[in-house]
């Protein structure tokens, strides 16, 4: 999940950390006391990147593990975790962060690669136990149809017109909190599916795709759609990619969320050829970063990283 605090200024601050806190009441399990320290390390985060950062927020909370991290990205300067000690008694500032440092299961700060920072934290909840939606590419009827695709695949229009075709359809059927889940799995599975259709039609490629097919595949796609995606690198358990340019253009930084396709379609493709696959978002445009990084873990590389967005093979 994802937020741009805009304006950066307190009030909108509060309305976040009740919005953050009541989804992990929602969705977690543990003590009073702990989501009282959550919503505490919250409040403190958010208040500390109002106070100094001067400028843009972006918020992510990834629970993807057991515990939710915490991620918040601002434009202000780096600080040393490491030097952060308890203020003097008749001091009015400082508190805030030696206070996460205390209640927080973890505290990083790393500095961006442009400008501004991030400060990841660990949350000290749990997560229920959920459904988990890993749902199967559909076999009927899939959009968009492979004879729409052009000289270079499939178009921007396309895509998108699929991508809301597939989500009001997937809604129709779904309902509850985890509604949302099964939209975004469903939308990668199919249209990711049908995009690596067109690949293999037009490379005439039958069979398990290697990594450099793979990463072809991701670039083929991405370009078609007014990405601006590029291999780092190409290896038998990993493909590293960067893009300088957002196919959604600059509302991305309003929504950040969206970098989840990118995800689903990756996770997807790389899957249905290698078994497992995990995809983490290193680096993002939509929260202030130069460009996107991408890096997609392959097969037993996969399976041995428990964080990212994990994808299994479901055809």
């Amino acid at each position: 999940m994802d937020w741009l605090l805009a304006p950066p200024d307190a009030l909108n601050a509060s309305l976040l950390r009740v919005e953050l806190t009541a989804f992990l009441r929602r969705h977690g399990a543990g003590q009073p006391d702990d989501f009282d320290d959550a919503g505490l390390i919250v409040s403190e985060l958010l208040g500390n990147a109002v106070e100094h950062a001067g400028g843009p927020i972006w918020v992510t909370l990834d629970w993807s593990a057991p515990r939710p991290e915490l991620i918040v990205h601002d434009l202000g300067a780096a600080l040393d975790v490491e030097e952060l000690a308890l203020p003097d008694a008749d001091s009015l500032r400082g508190r805030g962060l030696w206070l996460v440092s205390r209640l927080a299961a973890d505290l990083a700060v790393v500095a961006k690669r442009g400008a501004g920072k991030r400060i990841h934290t660990v949350l000290p909840v749990t997560r229920r136990v959920e459904p988990s939606f890993d749902p199967p590419l559909r076999q009927v009827n899939p959009l968009p149809g492979l004879d729409e695709a052009g000289p270079d695949g499939f178009g921007r229009e396309s895509f998108l017109r699929a991508l809301v075709v597939e989500l009001a359809r997937t809604a129709e059927n779904g309902h509850g909190p985890a509604a949302a889940e099964r939209m975004v799995a469903q939308v990668g599975a199919t249209v990711g599916g049908q995009m690596e259709q067109e690949y293999r039609r037009a490379r005439e490629v039958v069979g398990r795709l290697t990594a450099e097919q793979v990463a072809e595949c991701y670039l083929r796609l991405k370009s078609a759609i007014g990405g601006g995606f590029h291999v780092i690198a190409v290896g038998e358990d990993r493909i590293v990619l960067g893009n300088r340019q957002c196919p959604f253009g600059d509302t991305v930084r309003r929504a950040p969320a969206l970098c989840r396709m990118t995800s689903s379609v990756f996770g997807g493709i790389a899957a249905r050829s290698h078994g497992e696959a995990v995809v983490l978002l290193d680096e993002r445009i939509a929260v202030g970063d130069p460009e996107c990084r991408v890096t997609v873990l392959l097969g037993a590389a996969a399976r041995a990283n428990p964080g990212g967005h994990h994808y299994r093979d479901g055809s």
